[in-house]
């Protein structure tokens, strides 16, 4: 099976990647704010960091499927 990724499907994987990472960057900045509040709303802090997690391993999968490993 190729993992080749064809030109459409790079296109929209980038596209994605993007909105991924300005997702993953306002979420950060969530976190900093809700954390300096000191609002003390542990669970929807720990919602926030779980989301962020779930992005950043997303962004990952994309940035592989972008850039395959090659074998020198």
């Amino acid at each position: 099976m190729s993992s080749e990724v064809t030109k459409p499907d790079e296109v929209a994987l980038r596209a994605r990647l993007s909105t991924l990472v300005q997702e993953h960057r306002d979420l950060d900045a969530a976190i900093d704010a809700l954390g300096e509040a000191g609002a003390g709303d542990q669970l929807a802090l720990s919602r926030l960091k779980k989301r962020k997690l779930q992005l950043k391993d997303e962004i990952a999968e994309i940035n592989t499927a972008l850039l395959p490993d090659i074998i020198a």
